[in-house]
């Protein structure tokens, strides 16, 4: 059952309220990504009724389901946030509009390649590099020395590079905090305004590191079903 949109809009506010909190001025632009994977097609209808339009997603045949389950999709702006297999980019490509989670050339290269085939480089294909600064292999992401290759990729393909994104180490807030600086310095060497970092446990942290997006499931949804 999908909850109401009274709820998700309290808990909304309650999520800016901590942004603005963490970043100490109401004017700080942090976009708030509702992470809706494993929650049903009604879900995100009633998220997108209350405004929201970002949603996350992070399994490919649950999100190509769901969205063409959704009747307001053209309302939306589709992250997909999970870890990418190469054969699983040519279903997405006609539904995801920001690329999170790009990790090696190979990906890079079959994003290109497929949202051409879906009739999509009219519009910019947005994407982020994904760095793994906890040294976690189950968490994704790039080698921090591999970031400059790979954007440097990106750049050759036409896409267009946002950021970066990570995910904290989830131990304890002094380690996030110290992954999010670091995420926040190597997107500001490299000229990139966003920083993808932060979900419900740790987001005033990385608002405060510099985040520009957070990634916000339970705190806006509830648990998972």
């Amino acid at each position: 059952m999908a909850l109401a949109e009274s709820q998700i809009l309290k808990r909304y506010d309650d999520v800016q309220a901590r942004i603005i909190a963490a970043a100490g001025r109401p004017d700080h632009d942090v976009r708030i990504v509702a992470v809706t994977k494993a929650f049903d097609a009604l879900t995100v209808e009633a998220v997108a009724r209350c405004g929201i339009v970002d949603i996350g997603e992070s399994y490919a045949q649950e999100c190509v389901a769901k969205l063409a389950a959704v009747s307001l999709k053209p309302s939306l702006r589709v992250h997909f946030i999970g870890r990418l297999q190469r054969n699983k980019v040519r279903k997405l490509a006609a539904c995801v509009d920001v690329w999170q989670s790009i990790d090696r050339v190979v990906i890079v290269d079959e994003i290109s390649r497929r949202v051409d085939e879906a009739g999509r480089r009219t519009e910019s294909v947005d994407v982020l590099l994904q760095v793994n600064l906890t040294g976690a292999a189950s968490q994704g992401g790039c080698e921090p020395s591999a970031v400059e290759t790979l954007a440097s990729r990106i750049d050759d393909s036409k896409l267009n590079l946002l950021g970066l994104m990570t995910i904290g180490p989830q131990r304890s807030l002094a380690e996030s905090r110290h992954c999010f600086r670091q995420l926040r310095h190597m997107a500001d060497e490299l000229g990139l305004p966003h920083c993808s970092m932060g979900m419900s446990t740790d987001l005033e942290v990385a608002v405060e590191e510099g985040a520009t997006m957070v990634r916000i499931g339970q705190s806006l949804l509830g648990v998972r079903p």
